[in-house]
């Protein structure tokens, strides 16, 4: 039998003695950072490409709380990409501080 193993994150790191399961960037994702909550989960969000796009939260994460000043992940929709997206992913701060120390959020 054979044990089945989750999708297990990359990127590893450690904060005052917790091990940090990081999630960066994958393919056709961008950083972004939440300028404007529009309610109805729908915010403006700036992408690390210098763009503005409307970003909602889909319903699979209709869970996470996404706040102004909140760093996400951006999963650019494939009609209107410059304009529109979703969020993929929010990051706490602890992560956030990770990030910028390991240059993902050098645009910001």
């Amino acid at each position: 039998m054979r044990k089945f193993e989750a999708h297990k994150k990359k990127t590893y790191a450690s904060a005052g003695g917790e091990e940090l399961h990081i999630r960066t960037p994958r393919e056709g994702e961008i950083m972004g950072h939440v300028e404007q909550l529009h309610g109805a989960k729908h915010m403006l969000v700036k992408c690390a490409d210098g763009k503005m796009r409307m970003c909602r939260v889909p319903g699979k994460l209709s869970k996470i709380w996404v706040r102004e000043d909140d760093y996400v992940l951006v999963l650019p929709w494939s009609v209107e990409s410059d304009k529109k997206g979703d969020i993929a992913w929010r990051y706490r701060q602890v992560e956030v501080d990770w990030l910028r120390r390991n240059g993902y959020l050098a645009g910001f």
